[in-house]
C-alpha cells in the first residue's frame, strides 16, 4: 500500500474494515507501539498485549459513530490509546498481590466427575459456537487453540503477517465471546420460561 497519508478516505477503509488497509494500520504502527513502549517496559509479552489492545480499542472507536475530526492526526491518537492501555495494565498489576512461591501445593489437583461433566459440557458449548461464528473466524479459531498450529503454519495458510493474524486472533475472541453471551442469555431465557 505504500505510504498512504492518514485522511479521511483511509479512515472511511478502515471503518469499512478494508483488509489491505488494516494490514497497512497494523504493519504501520506495529513498529511505532514498540519503539515508543520498549524503554518504559521490559517485557515484550506486555508490550505485545498494549498492542493489541490499542489495535482494538482505536479500530473499535473508528468503527462507532464518533467522528475524528482530525484524520491526520491518527499517529497521535493511536500513540495516546497505547499510553493509556499501558498505564492501565500498570496499575491493574499492582492492585493484586503477587502469588506465593507455594500456591501451586494449595491447588487442589484432584479431578472430580463433576468438574470432568462440567468441562465435556464446556467443550461441546465450545463447537456449537464455533459452528454459529464466520467461516474465516471459525477456521483461525481452530488453527491457533484447537490445532495448536504453528503461528508461521497459520499465517501462511491465511496469508497473513504475525502482527495481522493477532489482530485476526483478536477479533475472533471477540466474536467469540459475543456468541457464548448470547447463548448463556439465550439458556437463562430457557430456564425462566421452564420455572
Amino acid at each position: 500500500m505504500g505510504q498512504t497519508p492518514f485522511n479521511q478516505d483511509y479512515l472511511t477503509r478502515l471503518r469499512a474494515g478494508d483488509a489491505e488497509t488494516e494490514r497497512h494500520f497494523v504493519l504501520h504502527f506495529s513498529n511505532t507501539i514498540r519503539l515508543s513502549l520498549r524503554y518504559r517496559l521490559r517485557s515484550w509479552q506486555l508490550i505485545d498485549d498494549i498492542r493489541q489492545e490499542t489495535f482494538l480499542r482505536v479500530l473499535n472507536f473508528l468503527r462507532s459513530d464518533r467522528p475524528m475530526d482530525h484524520p491526520e492526526r491518527l499517529g497521535a491518537y493511536v500513540h495516546s490509546v497505547a499510553i493509556n492501555v499501558m498505564m492501565e495494565l500498570l496499575r491493574a498489576s499492582t492492585r493484586h498481590p503477587a502469588m506465593p512461591d507455594d500456591a501451586h501445593d494449595l491447588a487442589d489437583q484432584g479431578v472430580s466427575p463433576e468438574n470432568e461433566a462440567v468441562t465435556a459440557e464446556r467443550k461441546e458449548l465450545v463447537r456449537a459456537l464455533l459452528d454459529e461464528l464466520p467461516e474465516k473466524d471459525r477456521r483461525i479459531l481452530r488453527a491457533v487453540f484447537l490445532e495448536d498450529a504453528e503461528k508461521d503454519e497459520v499465517c501462511r495458510r491465511f496469508d497473513v503477517t504475525r502482527d495481522y493474524l493477532r489482530v485476526l486472533v483478536h477479533r475472533a475472541k471477540i466474536r467469540f465471546r459475543t456468541a457464548m453471551d448470547q447463548q448463556s442469555t439465550r439458556e437463562t431465557a430457557e430456564r425462566l420460561k421452564t420455572h
